[in-house]
């Protein structure tokens, strides 16, 4: 099939396994899918790596992220070769905000209470500290919607996401040169579904739809996500092809 390369960007607590269903879908219908594994180290950090993955693909790229996956592709989304931007429950932080400064706006989800911080050794300098979510707390607040059997492995083997992203502000928001469009989780229970409104209005998006889903989206209603990606990747298509 021709068209765009989907690189699909995961989000904290979360792997490229939780796309699994999303790229199963994707890859049957013949679309070139690239899934990186995000360090989740710093929102700088991670971008620049996501960024040098987009920038190795021969030809356009739609990114495609997931929570903080959507500050990821909001940065890395600057790399010349992105056509279009598609944000699931996600951040689509402005240029000098952080996550920090976006959420800061809104009541707090049921997030910030079950949230554990933990070391992590650094070489050369102090420990970085890596956030997670409470084992007994992942499968209804970050994972509601999802088989429990499931939800149980997902958080026995989450990967963290250090605090110094949090902080750290977007240099650039691609989304105000590029065409985007987002999903909203309005029963997510991780991210205040207002942020994730606010940011889509505000970035003056496409196409904003609505899913009675909780946060892990792609999981739950894996076939409205997989509609929604090809519907903007057809878009760009006729856009391209006129």
């Amino acid at each position: 099939m021709s068209g765009p390369t989907i690189v699909l960007v995961h989000g904290a607590f979360a792997d490229s396994a939780s796309f699994a269903p999303v790229t199963r879908a994707l890859l049957d219908q013949g679309h070139r899918v690239v899934v990186p594994a995000v360090p989740n180290r710093s929102l700088l950090a991670d971008s620049a790596y996501v960024r040098s993955i987009v920038e190795g693909v021969d030809g356009p790229v739609v990114l495609v992220g997931h929570s903080y996956g959507g500050a990821v592709i909001t940065v890395a989304g600057a790399a010349e070769n992105v056509v279009g931007l598609v944000y699931l429950a996600g951040y689509a932080l402005d240029e000098g905000e952080s996550l920090g400064a976006l959420q800061g706006g809104f009541p707090d989800s049921e997030l910030a209470a079950n949230l554990v911080y933990t070391p992590f050794p650094v070489p050369g300098g102090e420990d970085g500290t890596d956030v997670s979510v409470a084992v007994d707390a992942f499968p209804d607040v970050f994972a509601a919607g999802v088989d429990r059997t499931t939800t149980e492995v997902l958080a026995v083997s989450q990967r963290p996401l250090a605090a110094l992203a949090f902080g750290e502000a977007a240099p650039v928001a691609a989304w105000k040169t590029t065409p985007a469009w987002g999903i909203v989780s309005a029963a997510d229970r991780t991210i205040n579904p207002d942020v994730e409104r606010f940011g889509y209005q505000r970035g003056g998006f496409r196409a904003v739809v609505e899913l009675d889903a909780p946060h892990l989206v792609m999981l739950s209603h894996p076939q409205d996500v997989v509609a929604f990606i090809t519907d903007a990747v057809t878009e760009l298509d006729r856009k391209d092809q006129s």
